[in-house]
Parts: C-alpha cells; sequence; structure tokens
C-alpha cells in the first residue's frame, strides 16, 4: 500500500492565518482595554440595549482611519511622526507628541489601576502591590523581548478577548429586543446620553492605535528585510491586500468583543438597575450576584488579559511617536542598548503609569481628562493622516481610494462633532 501524500494546504493554514494577520488585530484587541471595557460597560448599564448601535456607527470610520494608518506604514517604511516630520511645523508636532504622551501615560495609570482590582477580586491581596508587579512584567516584557517574539505572543493574548463573547451568553439575552434597538435605534436629548456617545467614539478611536499599527507594520518589514519603494508594484498591492484584510478582522473583532460587553452589562446590570459602573472591577463584582460566579470570574480574568495586551501597545506607541519625532533610534526589534531613548519612554511611560496608583490623583477620574486629551489630539493627526495619505510623495502610486478616503475624512468630522460637544459639557 502506498503512503498517504502530504495535504501541504492543511498544513499551512493555521500559519498563514497567523503570517497575514497581526498589526491590525493586536491593534484592534488593544483597544479593548480595561479603561475601555470599563466604557463600553458604563454605557450599557447606564443606557441598556438603546446604545448597541454605536459600536456599529464607528466600525466603518475605525476601519478606513486604521486602514490609512497602516497602510502610511507600509507603503512609506516609516511611522506616522516621522511622515509627519517632514510635513508639521516642528513646535505643532512636539506639543501633539506630548499631549499624546501624557494621555497614554494616564491610560497606562487606569488600566494597570483596573488589573490590580482585578486580580485583587480573584485571588486577594492588596491591588497596589498586584498593579506594581503588572507595571514592571509590562516594562520587563517590551525591553528584554524582542519583536519576532513579542508579537506572537501579543496576537495570542487577543484570544482572551472571547471571555467576553463567554460571559454574555452565561446569561439569557432577549435577542428579539436587541434586534429591535438595532434596526431602530433610540436616541435620547439628555447630555448625559450624548456624553456617553461621545465616550464610545472616542474610545474606539483612540490617536494611539494609529501610531502603533503603523509603526507595527514598519517594524515587519524590517524583519522581512523589506526597503520601501524598492518592491515591484506587484508585490506591494499583495502586500496591501494583506494589510486591508487584516485591518478589516483587527477592526470588526474591536467592535465585536466591545458589543457584547455592552450587551452583558445592558442585560444583567442595566436590568438590575445598577447604572453607574466607574470601573471595569466594578464591573466584574456587581456581575457576581447577578449573574453568576463564572461570569464574574471570566470578565474579572479578561480585565487583566487586555490589560496585558493594551499598557505594551500604549507605552510603545508612545515612545515610536517620541523617538520619530525627535529622530531617535527607535523599534522593538533593536535591542535595548541600540535605542536607549526609546526603551525610557517606554519605562517611564509605564513606572509612572502604576506610580500614579501611590499617589492622591485618582486615576480614573485622571482618564476623563485622558479622553478630552485623545478627542483634542486625534483631530489634527486624523487630518494630517488623510493629507499623507493622499500625497503621492508619501504614498507613491498608490494613494488611498476614493471610499478609504470619504470615510477617513468623515472619521475626522466624527471626532470634530465629539470634540465639539465635549467641549460643550466643559464649559457648561
Amino acid at each position: 500500500m502506498s503512503a498517504r501524500p502530504p495535504r501541504p494546504a492543511r498544513r499551512r493554514l493555521v500559519p498563514s492565518f497567523l503570517r497575514h494577520v497581526g498589526p491590525g488585530v493586536v491593534t484592534g484587541a488593544a483597544d479593548d482595554d480595561p479603561s475601555g471595557i470599563a466604557t463600553y460597560t458604563q454605557a450599557g448599564a447606564q443606557f441598556g440595549t438603546s446604545v448597541l448601535w454605536t459600536v456599529f456607527l464607528s466600525l466603518p470610520f475605525m476601519i478606513a482611519i486604521q486602514l490609512v494608518s497602516a497602510r502610511i506604514g507600509r507603503q512609506s517604511g516609516r511611522g506616522i511622526t516621522a511622515n509627519l516630520r517632514e510635513h508639521m511645523p516642528r513646535p505643532v508636532l512636539l506639543m501633539i507628541v506630548a499631549l499624546l504622551v501624557v494621555a497614554n501615560t494616564i491610560n497606562i495609570a487606569a488600566d494597570i489601576a483596573a488589573m490590580g482590582e482585578a486580580l485583587q477580586l480573584v485571588v486577594g491581596g492588596g491591588s497596589h502591590l498586584h498593579a506594581l508587579v503588572f507595571g514592571l512584567l509590562t516594562v520587563l516584557l517590551q525591553v528584554f523581548v524582542p519583536y519576532r517574539r513579542l508579537a506572537p505572543l501579543l496576537k495570542w493574548l487577543t484570544l482572551t478577548l472571547f471571555v467576553y463573547v463567554a460571559v454574555a451568553f452565561t446569561v439569557h439575552i432577549p435577542w428579539s429586543k436587541v434586534l429591535h434597538d438595532l434596526v431602530l435605534p433610540s436616541v435620547q436629548l439628555s447630555p448625559a446620553f450624548w456624553t456617553t456617545i461621545v465616550a464610545v467614539l472616542g474610545t474606539t478611536i483612540s490617536p494611539y492605535l494609529f501610531f502603533w499599527q503603523a509603526a507595527q507594520e514598519v517594524e515587519e518589514m524590517r524583519l522581512r528585510g523589506i526597503r520601501a519603494g524598492q518592491e515591484p508594484e506587484s508585490v506591494v498591492r499583495r502586500a496591501l491586500r494583506r494589510v486591508r484584510m487584516d485591518t478589516i478582522v483587527g477592526m470588526t473583532f474591536s467592535n465585536g468583543i466591545a458589543f457584547f460587553v455592552m450587551l452583558s452589562a445592558a442585560i444583567v446590570l442595566h436590568g438590575a438597575g445598577i447604572t453607574d459602573v466607574q470601573t471595569s472591577a466594578q464591573a466584574a463584582l456587581a456581575l457576581r450576584p447577578l449573574a453568576g460566579e463564572l461570569a464574574f470570574l471570566l470578565f474579572a480574568l479578561g480585565i487583566i488579559a487586555t490589560g496585558m495586551l493594551a499598557v505594551p501597545v500604549l507605552a510603545s506607541s508612545s515612545a515610536y511617536a517620541m523617538a520619530e519625532a525627535l529622530s531617535w533610534p527607535e523599534g522593538l526589534e533593536r535591542h535595548w542598548r541600540e535605542a536607549k531613548e526609546f526603551y525610557a519612554i517606554i519605562a517611564v511611560a509605564t513606572l509612572v503609569g502604576t506610580g500614579l496608583n501611590f499617589s492622591p490623583i485618582d486615576p480614573m477620574k485622571a482618564l476623563y481628562w485622558s479622553a478630552v486629551i485623545n478627542g483634542i489630539v486625534s483631530v489634527p493627526i486624523m487630518a494630517a493622516m488623510m493629507l499623507l495619505a493622499g500625497n503621492p510623495a508619501v504614498m507613491g502610486r498608490l494613494t488611498v481610494r476614493r471610499k478609504t478616503r470619504w470615510l477617513g475624512w468623515g472619521a475626522v468630522l466624527v471626532m470634530c462633532g465629539a470634540v465639539a460637544m465635549m467641549g460643550r459639557d466643559l464649559v457648561r
């Protein structure tokens, strides 16, 4: 009897998938950080299923702007800040980067605080001690684990977000009401409702994600020895198809998780009359008596896992932006001796964020101002990115398509509206 012929296509299926989805999927997953989980939970708890439509509204805009950032990195071989440095006054660029670093550091503080509180709920002990351990661990991962090993780890961490899908299915969901509210969304005229919409949009479309995804496309090029402008057009087009698939999958995955988090809060917390949940750890604790021990445990462990994914993305995006603005060597694949300033920014941002948990400053209250800063900073960054995406000097002959261009500028207008509404609430 002859030997069974090999089946290479089946064997290559999983490795091929892991090769073709990377920066986009990790970026999308990092958007569902503990602070984001808290925002989605608060939205569902406060307004029930009537706000579920927001995750579908933001999806096309999120895909478009992240696709633009990924293409800028892949086609130019440089990150967002490195490209902006040639097209923006230096003082303006440095101010934007400084605001980004401040906002990211506050976000790191809130995420690490949530991770510490979540672990305290599961195993006991002091939340501050747990937070310190998480802060040190994430610094060590970024400084001493090269990108070629860190990237697969981040990819596998994205799978932990499925725990929020599992949480939703541990409770009874009235799907007829959910579908009704999705098809016929309701809009309230109260300031609280619009503030929540702004918070959801600001959480979904965050500036640090632009810098991270573009930088990771550049890292992938370096790993493969690819130089921008030296590839045949057919190879570039094939790479852009991969970028497109990666980004669409990543952003759809991100908003899908946000939908299930919001849905769980709407059914369990809003249904029980619990409408004020300030942190993701509070959400996990509130779920315990209402949805059972399993839902509580899954939700709490999900906070820790998403934090382990999001904190390196937040810190690294700050480092990429600052290093590119100041022409310093950068890259997670470089040894720390080759890029001391880059890794110093990662360490300082993470450790300062961790240290805020030991100060009188409330990280969750500071997160509000982080959202304000992110909202303000995102508008000029997104507008500049759209100008870069249509510039042949940056993108070559393959500038972004008309559909992506329209949606990208639509995202700019949406964030402009969000900033205007935040400004209105601030002056009241």
